[in-house]
């Protein structure tokens, strides 16, 4: 009797310990697919940017003054409007997968930081006179939003890549293959 309870601890122990593994393994697990899922969506993010419509809009918009009317926009004979809904469609997509953290704000203001507060000076006013349009006040509140929201995150002392990251090196080559 005294092999058959201690067995039966044993065995109580063990189911105990496989338990506790089991729960580890899918904790890890599940960090692993969040972030798989966020890899996926910076990719598709960075897909997004190498479209031609987006290209050709973003080098459009550029070329705008800061504050563009929707006047302005209709005006265009490179179809000036259509740039820039295909900009604040972008953008907005963009800032709604920021706040819901499907992207980190991290690869968000890396592949994007200047670029949105520069798009964002161009279409305010554009924006701005759609909502007045729409009457509707939310017209591309996320683009708006993710715009505050990066130019709030970058540290003013922030310099560009290629000077904040010239000693950089990979951590192993192996892992970076």
């Amino acid at each position: 009797m005294n092999d058959l309870s201690r067995l039966a601890n044993m065995a109580e122990i063990f189911s105990a310990i496989v338990v506790i593994g089991g729960i580890i393994f899918a904790v890890i697990q599940m960090r692993q697919t969040r972030q798989q899922r966020r890899e996926m969506a910076a990719i598709e993010l960075f897909r997004s940017f190498g479209s031609r419509a987006f290209t050709d809009a973003y080098r459009n918009v550029l070329h705008y003054p800061n504050g563009v009317t929707t006047a302005s926009l209709k005006g265009d004979l490179a179809n000036g409007e259509h740039c820039a809904m295909i900009i604040c469609t972008t953008m907005e997509n963009i800032g709604v997968m920021m706040y819901q953290r499907i992207v980190p704000s991290a690869v968000v203001s890396n592949l994007l930081g200047s670029s949105t507060s520069i798009l964002w000076k161009k279409l305010e006013v554009y924006v701005a006179e759609l909502r007045r349009e729409l009457d509707n006040p939310f017209a591309f509140e996320w683009f708006q939003w993710l715009s505050i929201t990066l130019e709030r995150l970058q540290d003013d002392s922030d310099l560009p890549a290629y000077e904040a990251h010239t000693d950089w090196l990979p951590r192993n080559l192996s892992s970076e293959l």
